[in-house]
């Protein structure tokens, strides 16, 4: 089962991407991460799992992870 969720940046530490939500993303069930840039020049990157993506664009936490559906598990029950 596939996972959205979107990054809620809170501080624009490169000065190029704003603040907001900055990306959408998709979570696939083998744990490979899809994210799609917004802005004025949008674009897609494809990350083998989260954690991955999270170390190069979270900057130390200013940027988050939001989910958008429950974990799978929690569909399940």
């Amino acid at each position: 089962m596939t996972r959205r969720f979107v990054l809620r940046r809170y501080t624009d530490v490169s000065g190029v991407s704003g603040i907001g939500i900055v990306a959408d993303g998709v979570q696939w069930p083998d744990g490979t991460v899809t994210l799609r840039w917004r802005g004025d020049r949008p674009s897609t990157v494809c990350w083998d799992n989260l954690a991955d993506a999270e170390a190069v664009h979270g900057h130390a936490g200013a940027t988050r992870v939001v989910w958008l559906d429950p974990e799978p598990s929690a569909v399940s029950a």
